[in-house]
């Protein structure tokens, strides 16, 4: 699932290490060395880096049923 890829390094320095991910997510970024000079609070080492993108969260409101068509008059 990784295709040959095992490890990446971020602008600021910290070295990144791809492990198998868990059900939903094929594959998981974990800190693996942190930059001498990384000033992000959130990369911490050996902990996961999560994607916090819209897309990939589930909804927080309900979906409403689909709308019929609209035809255009005139």
């Amino acid at each position: 699932m990784l295709k040959g890829f095992t490890h990446g390094r971020l602008a600021c320095g910290c070295q990144l290490a791809f492990r198998e991910g868990v059900e939903g997510s094929p594959v998981t970024v974990m800190i693996d060395v942190k930059g001498p000079h990384c000033t992000m609070h959130l990369h911490v080492r050996d902990l996961p880096v999560y994607d916090f993108r819209e897309a990939l969260r589930p909804p927080t409101r309900f979906v409403s049923v689909e709308e019929e068509e609209y035809e255009e008059e005139g």
